[in-house]
């Protein structure tokens, strides 16, 4: 008997076949070409993502930021809300098309922009449309302007409107109106109590700390919605009208009745101009994410210590009067 073949030739005399891999490279094979990015599906992501947000923002909520003091005492400047679009259903002031150039000028050069945005030109109507109640917040683009005003409803179409002394009449009757009160809010960088706007407001409490002591009347609608209201005294939207809300429009007043500029004023003076069509209705104030007050910087050390305590969370739907 022939001695078994070592040398890995195959006894038969044919070529002897490779063995099975172990998985282990070759040394001596050129190393495998790394796979390079995929730049084309990179930007199709990005694109799906920014569709997604941008469809999101139009359609289902978007974040709004509150610039001014017109909604005292329940809407401070440094609050962010959460405004739903679908409330009313939609209308040519819901879409968010972002514009570049516009974003690039208020950014990089610090110029005064109306919007980030892209307007569309007015359509008439709303896509599965309603009317706001009586006393919900808002969000409002005043007619031939891009920008977000945030305002509560108060007169309704057919309503006859007039405000005389600062009272608010609603088809000939007196909306009902409590006691003077005060409410104290705690003076920052964002709620400074400006001696010029607030006269005698600003105190100094035992403890040391500011306040603005502002003068507050609640106020209950028809339909026993209330909220409160400051009253600081005369001022020119103390008397207005008496005009009767068209069909299709809503009168929208601030919750600061001497310092909003509102559907009493006319568009010259940064107001509404009358009542506002319903097309223009962006949404409706549901609640306040969080509040800053004014002294965070780009240093992320400083955000937690901006945050106001307490009003995270708080609903801004009017309370309810059992009838």
């Amino acid at each position: 008997m022939k001695d078994a073949v070592l040398d890995g030739s195959n006894p038969q005399g044919g070529p002897q076949s490779a063995p099975p891999s172990d998985g282990v490279l070759d040394p001596a094979a050129p190393p495998a070409r790394r796979k390079g990015t995929d730049w084309w599906a990179e930007v199709k992501g990005i694109f799906w993502l920014i569709l997604i947000v941008l469809g999101f923002h139009s359609f289902i909520a978007k974040p709004f930021y509150i610039p001014s003091e017109s909604m005292l005492p329940g809407l401070q400047v440094g609050d962010r809300l959460v405004v739903s679009k679908f409330a009313y259903g939609w209308s040519y002031v819901s879409p968010t098309i972002p514009n570049p150039l516009a974003i690039f000028r208020s950014v990089v050069l610090h110029e005064p922009v109306d919007s980030w945005g892209v307007p569309i030109p007015f359509i008439h109507g709303r896509l599965f449309g309603s009317l706001p109640d009586r006393g919900d917040v808002v969000i409002v683009t005043p007619p031939g302007t891009h920008t977000d005003y945030i305002k509560r409803v108060v007169g309704l179409p057919g309503d006859r409107l007039q405000v005389r002394g600062g009272t608010l009449f609603l088809n000939g009757k007196a909306v009902q109106r409590g006691p003077i009160h005060y409410e104290d809010i705690p003076v920052d960088t964002n709620s400074p109590c400006s001696p010029a706007e607030y006269p005698g407001a600003l105190i100094t409490k035992p403890d040391g700390s500011a306040v603005c002591h502002l003068p507050i009347v609640t106020e209950t609608l028809p339909n026993g919605r209330r909220y409160d209201t400051v009253e600081l005294g005369w001022s020119p939207g103390d008397d207005y009208g008496p005009i009767t809300i068209p069909a299709n429009h809503v009168f929208l007043m601030g919750d600061n009745r001497d310092r909003s500029a509102d559907s009493r004023y006319p568009s010259s003076e940064q107001g509404l101009g009358g009542p506002v069509p319903y097309e223009n209705i962006g949404g409706r104030a549901e609640f306040i994410t969080f509040s800053l007050d004014g002294d965070s910087t780009l240093n992320p050390l400083t955000w937690w210590g901006a945050l106001r305590s307490g009003r995270a969370g708080t609903s801004l739907h009017p309370a309810q009067t059992e009838k």
